[in-house]
């Protein structure tokens, strides 16, 4: 590993040093692939070895949220004030040296809260155990930027958790690349990308091996998204800022830092400001449904199924056991999405937040 964080070194450096203008995009483009390259290798670790050295915990609830900050941020407090779980606390950092899992119940979800240790600047190259920590944040259906109002440097963070592969706030580029045995490369663009050169595209490609592919571009993308789709291992998570100690400074600091980082939650996670604020911000950002079901008696469940806004009955039918899409006749929906009473509805249907579901099986 020391010779690819050596590389990167030296591509970094050398983008440093590179004026941005016309006559230097190309070359900076290359460098760019060059260095995406190595950080996947870095991602991916040693062939035939572990890459996240067992440093996680397994998956449960309806979603997963992880907060990510710097140390002594107040990460610990919180954990121990929404949730059942103990996390160590105390007045220093690196209090937090596993992943402490806790659960949140809200509105019927169960929410996944991790507890992660605080990482520093260059933890996506191994400073401490950042890129351990940051391999589990790649798991998260959504991420708190957790920082407090003496270092409210957000900014940092986000770009740790760049360098690792993964997106905020973003959607994956629609962009198709079909490799082809012979032909060379050929461009079709939907719309026209005003920072991305046909040179720049054949030629990064090449860096990648690839020197025969169809390429169909659907939005206006720069260098650096193109090569996102080359490289394949983006995640692409949503987030929300929480700025913690707010009863330790005045207003006009917190307009300083609002307008500094721009929007985040303000909390204290010792006295219990704003707590329950961020459960909801939390709920609302992971875009979850409620969706009741019936059993083949005509009794409603008591409990909801909490799934992803947008979901089919397929999803409903997963959630409930797997074997049911196998099995699967037909469903009856009553609620927001049903156009009728009792509207029969096939795997596809979308439902919405407080359908009644009963699923009819062979």
């Amino acid at each position: 590993m020391v010779g690819i964080q050596e590389k990167i070194k030296e591509i970094e450096d050398e983008l440093a040093r590179t004026q941005k203008n016309k006559a230097t995009e190309w070359h900076i483009a290359i460098q760019k692939a060059k260095l995406a390259k190595l950080r996947a290798q870095l991602i991916a670790g040693p062939k035939g070895g572990a890459s996240g050295g067992g440093f996680d915990v397994r998956k449960s609830g309806d979603a997963r949220v992880i907060m990510v900050g710097y140390p002594s941020t107040g990460k610990s407090t919180l954990l121990s004030k929404v949730t059942k779980a103990e996390s160590k606390q105390a007045a220093y950092a690196f209090t937090t040296l596993d992943v402490i899992p806790g659960l949140i119940e809200y509105k019927g979800a169960k929410i996944q809260f991790l507890d992660v240790p605080g990482i520093l600047r260059g933890a996506a190259r191994g400073l401490g155990r950042g890129k351990e920590v940051l391999a589990v944040a790649r798991s998260a259906d959504l991420i708190l930027i957790f920082v407090d109002v003496f270092n409210p440097d957000t900014a940092g963070l986000v770009e740790e958790l760049y360098e690792v592969g993964i997106r905020i706030d973003t959607t994956p580029p629609d962009v198709v690349i079909s490799k082809q045995e012979t032909g060379g490369i050929v461009i079709n663009r939907i719309k026209p990308t005003r920072k991305l050169t046909d040179k720049s595209i054949v030629d990064i490609l090449g860096v990648y091996g690839i020197h025969s592919a169809t390429v169909t571009i659907r939005d206006d993308i720069d260098t650096d998204e193109f090569i996102d789709v080359i490289v394949g291992n983006r995640i692409y998570t949503k987030s929300l800022k929480v700025v913690n100690k707010i009863d330790m400074v005045d207003k006009k600091k917190l307009k300083e830092i609002e307008k500094k980082i721009g929007e985040f939650i303000g909390i204290s996670a010792q006295d219990g400001i704003n707590i329950e604020l961020l459960k909801e911000k939390m709920y609302d950002k992971l875009d979850l449904i409620r969706v009741y079901t019936k059993t083949r008696f005509g009794e409603t469940d008591d409990e909801p199924l909490v799934i992803k806004n947008g979901s089919t009955i397929r999803q409903v039918c997963m959630g409930i056991h797997r074997d049911m899409v196998r099995d699967f006749k037909f469903a009856l929906v009553n609620g927001p999405s049903a156009k009728w009473e009792n509207q029969r509805v096939g795997l596809g249907h979308r439902v919405k937040d407080g359908d009644l579901v009963q699923i009819f099986t062979r």
